[in-house]
């Protein structure tokens, strides 16, 4: 408590003149500089407040003098890149006289304006790693670097006099370029960035880069990133106009959502320019909780190979791009209505909470409906397989009947189950058996009428697990293909097997069942489901042939 007692003390005397105002911004620089990292709080947010008032009513030329006396006690990160973003001469003095351990000073480097980081090169004591990251953020020694070998030659000069000081500063020059080209081995011709006079780019240039790390500041512009693309991507803003992205890729960086494989375009040098995906994470300040930036990876999409898709595939292709297109109004609409019902920028009515309620229950479902079309065509182009594995069908079965006993009572219909025998293991992972076997009890179920009884016939037969199920009667009386046709579903009913109707539902389960080298075929009033059990050949089947009457 004894910085916080000091800390009010200072708070609570009033400016009156510019006499008390040098006298409590050097106070505030003093505490605040020496208070720990993890200190936070609102007499500190209040103190970071008046020092900002402190330094827009006192000249650079104060400030400067106040911080070069104050004895290196600016061992605070916080206030340091609070100053350095001022005035360039407070900023320069600030960076001579901060004394930060290397950890801190390599945290602190992205997120200082570049006029700091320049002043930071003018330090020798930061070490290696400190040098090395202001390199990758393209920020070099300025000056002739002083060498033995200039000051021999200037010496020699003077005593032979046939060289004079023009002669000596050719030759610290070509010192200077000796040693940068040992300070940078690692940046190659292809990575260099090339002034646009005309040059035409090499076959490698385009490709230069795969894939970069970055961090962003609270702006969204590009502070840091690896390497020898620092200097192509520093300072570009990931909302500018160099950057076409989708709407969803600009709500999240407003609203400061995670970035998962959302898609960009980059406009600019030929080695960064075209596709990229990009995967970030939100940064926030620990002290203050305040958006700090974007931390993430951008990547070259994969090249897909035009000669080795097929139609389907590439009508499967369309389909996921169609569907990706429509996902982004979607979760803007569910994006903004969690916004007004979770009330995060201020009060809302209940009554609007409501609504926004039930517009973000609408969009999810809606999600969900995309999510099991894009499932259908990558299951129909052979472009998804099913997860491998093995589970007990007839547990399966019993359980998920089990939990559906609640729904079947309150519409007085029942849904029952013989399975013989008690256990039949089947090839595929639980997690896979439970969504093809609850699509079937849930279209079942929900279309079942009031008063109708339903009951599952389950045997082991030939390696193949057989599931036999009747079909309620608003089902049986479609004919032939008509009960997989899709169909928007307007029903308030509360178990479906989707928001595309039955028929969709009941699709998307044969296709899932082919995937898992079973099959799905209508009997009559009847669906009969096969899925390979632990006794079946390696031999894919298409087809099962059972009766009924074998239960």
């Amino acid at each position: 408590m004894h910085f916080d007692d000091r800390l009010g003390t200072v708070l609570r005397q009033r400016i009156g003149g510019a006499v008390m105002a040098r006298i409590q911004y050097r106070q505030l620089l003093d505490l605040l500089g020496t208070l720990p990292a993890e200190a936070h709080g609102p007499q500190v947010e209040s103190a970071y407040d008046r020092l900002s008032e402190l330094s827009a009513s006192l000249s650079a030329a104060d400030q400067t003098q106040i911080i070069a006396e104050s004895n290196h006690r600016l061992r605070s990160p916080r206030l340091i890149a609070a100053l350095a973003g001022g005035a360039p001469q407070v900023a320069g003095a600030v960076i001579q006289e901060a004394q930060l351990d290397e950890e801190q000073w390599l945290d602190l480097a992205p997120a200082l304006p570049i006029q700091a980081r320049s002043h930071m090169r003018d330090r020798r004591d930061l070490g290696p790693a400190v040098d090395a990251i202001m390199a990758r953020l393209g920020i070099m020694p300025r000056g002739l670097p002083p060498s033995d070998a200039g000051h021999s030659v200037i010496n020699q000069a003077a005593d032979s006099a046939e060289i004079g000081g023009i002669g000596a500063i050719v030759r610290r020059i070509e010192d200077f370029r000796k040693s940068r080209k040992i300070i940078e081995p690692a940046i190659t011709p292809q990575d260099a960035p090339q002034l646009p006079l005309g040059d035409v780019a090499g076959p490698d240039q385009r490709s230069a880069f795969q894939s970069f790390d970055f961090c962003s500041d609270a702006a969204g512009q590009i502070i840091w990133a690896d390497g020898a693309v620092a200097p192509l991507v520093y300072g570009l803003s990931l909302s500018g106009s160099a950057i076409a992205a989708s709407p969803s890729f600009a709500d999240a960086l407003r609203n400061y959502q995670p970035l998962q494989a959302e898609y960009l375009t980059l406009t600019g040098a030929a080695a960064i320019a075209g596709r990229w995906r990009i995967d970030a994470a939100p940064r926030f300040d620990p002290l203050t909780g305040g958006f700090a930036g974007f931390s993430g990876r951008l990547r070259r999409p994969a090249p897909v190979r035009a000669a080795s898709i097929s139609p389907q595939s590439a009508e499967a292709d369309r389909m996921r791009q169609m569907l990706h297109e429509l996902r982004t109004p979607v979760n803007a609409i569910q994006g903004f209505a969690e916004v007004i019902q979770q009330q995060l920028f201020g009060h809302t009515p209940h009554d609007y909470r409501a609504l926004a309620a039930s517009i973000a229950g609408d969009a999810a479902r809606i999600l969900a409906g995309f999510e099991d079309m894009e499932r259908l065509a990558r299951l129909d182009s052979g472009a998804m397989e099913l997860d491998e594995g093995t589970c007990d069908l007839v547990a399966l079965l019993a359980a998920q009947i089990a939990q559906l006993q609640s729904y079947a009572q309150q519409r007085n219909c029942a849904l029952m189950l013989d399975a013989q025998p008690l256990s039949i293991p089947v090839k595929l992972s639980k997690s896979e058996a439970e969504r093809l076997v609850w699509r079937l009890l849930a279209t079942i179920a929900g279309a079942s009428a009031p008063g109708e009884e339903l009951t599952l016939k389950l045997w082991q037969d030939g390696g193949f697990a057989t599931i036999l199920c009747p079909l309620p009667t608003s089902l049986a009386s479609r004919e032939g293909e008509e009960l997989f046709r899709a169909a928007a579903s307007i029903s308030s009913q509360a178990l479906s097997g989707g928001m595309f109707g039955a028929g969709f539902a009941l699709r998307l389960l044969r296709a899932e069942l082919r995937a898992a080298g079973g099959a799905l075929e209508r009997r009559g009033e009847s669906l009969v489901l096969t899925l390979p059990d632990l006794t079946a050949s390696p031999m894919h089947h298409s087809e099962v042939t059972a009766s009924g009457n074998s239960a």
